[in-house]
């Protein structure tokens, strides 16, 4: 090596190589997993520092291919780095090999587009906290299993398309928030005692056969004695004739939030009374309505408010409903809130995006004549 002048100098010594082990570590903890696999290339001391880092988590995607390479040795390294957050998007049906059921350190787990066969003596994760299923196919039992086998899970995420063959019963004793996506006549809340967050949405080609007057008279919720927040979509069209009941078999005294996506007909309305009845503390409620071609129908004589006499909703403060249009039956939902809702402080409509400006102002008309049960009631009326 040269200096400025021209004459010779010593090679530098290879700082990099001299850093003791503990600096190494130091620096290879501090950045992205991906980097610190390459800094194998800057020496031969460094070449395999990286494989002593332990590796809390990661995130594999093969989702827009058709086949996945095998990943039994990266299950195995993971495993052998006690993996904590797994994330593992995967070609559909893949089916996970025996090794991933070693992970026994996972904490957070997402698995999407894959086949999942829990062997006979897989005991579940001890540690796991969060578990999101997406479009995962599993038997219902080894669902039933897995769940009940992860002692301390709060966080559970499934979204199911595929049919199940038998009901899922979920018992997870310190569960804490659960988003459902599927049939809802194949899931079953067994022992959710500390559950505070239960979202359901109901989706399936043969949806005719989810009965909502039996989801309603049954005790689906009995074992949610913690439930504050509550997110119901299941749109389903009620079958004619059926007799709408005008509460749950029991009342949820924790839930104070709940919202919920519904036809505007007169069954729907009905149902979705029924649940706002049932939680005697409710203090938010939001309605996204869904477009019906039966909303033009005329006024209905039970939909009245004088057809409610002993019904008050006494906390409630806010009402939020989305995408309405102005509609006979949702000017008597609203009519209904307004004149028994005590505590009412704000109701927030938000009408429908193609609705016309000149038709919005007619429903303002409306609204103005409405009695209100609070003296303290605003109702906005807001563009998206």
């Amino acid at each position: 090596m040269m200096d400025r002048k021209g004459n010779k100098t010593r090679s530098s010594p290879d700082v990099l190589s001299k850093l003791p082990d503990n600096v190494i570590d130091g620096i290879l903890m501090r950045l992205p997993f991906r980097d610190a696999v390459c800094t194998s290339i800057l020496s031969k001391k460094w070449r395999y520092k990286w494989l002593r880092l332990p590796i809390t988590k990661f995130t594999l995607s093969f989702q827009y291919r058709k086949s996945c390479p095998p990943i039994d040795n990266l299950l195995h390294f993971l495993s052998k780095k006690g993996i904590q957050h797994l994330v593992l998007r995967l070609p559909r049906r893949f089916k996970m090999p025996y090794l991933f059921f070693t992970c026994l350190k996972l904490r957070h787990l997402y698995l999407q587009n894959c086949l999942l066969l829990p062997p006979i003596a897989f005991k579940g994760f001890d540690w796991l906290i969060s578990l999101e299923l997406h479009d995962v196919t599993i038997y219902s039992k080894g669902l039933e299993s897995l769940i009940s086998n992860c002692s301390l899970l709060e966080q559970l995420v499934l979204n199911i398309s595929d049919a199940l063959s038998d009901i899922i019963e979920i018992n997870a004793p310190v569960l804490k928030s659960c988003d459902f996506m599927g049939d809802m006549a194949t899931i079953c809340l067994k022992c959710v005692p500390r559950l505070a967050k239960l979202s359901l949405t109901h989706y399936r080609k043969d949806w005719k056969k989810f009965d909502v007057v039996n989801f309603l008279t049954s005790n689906f919720f009995k074992s949610c004695s913690d439930l504050e927040h509550l997110h119901l979509n299941y749109t389903v069209p009620l079958a004619r004739g059926q007799e709408i009941p005008t509460k749950l078999p029991l009342d949820l005294m924790c839930v104070k939030h709940l919202c919920m996506c519904i036809y505007l007909d007169r069954d729907e309305i009905l149902s979705a009374l029924c649940l706002i009845r049932s939680f005697p503390f409710l203090r938010y409620l939001e309605i996204q309505m869904e477009l019906n071609v039966m909303n033009s129908m005329p006024a209905l004589e039970c939909l009245e408010v004088e057809a409610f006499p002993d019904v008050i909703f006494k906390y409630l403060r806010e009402v939020k409903l989305i995408e309405a249009d102005g509609g006979m039956l949702e000017m008597q939902l609203i009519k209904i809130l307004l004149a028994k809702s005590p505590a009412l402080v704000r109701m927030l409509i938000n009408p429908h995006r193609f609705l016309k400006k000149s038709a919005i102002g007619k429903g303002l008309d409306k609204l103005t004549e409405f009695e209100r049960a609070s003296p303290k009631a605003e109702v906005l009326v807001k563009l998206v």
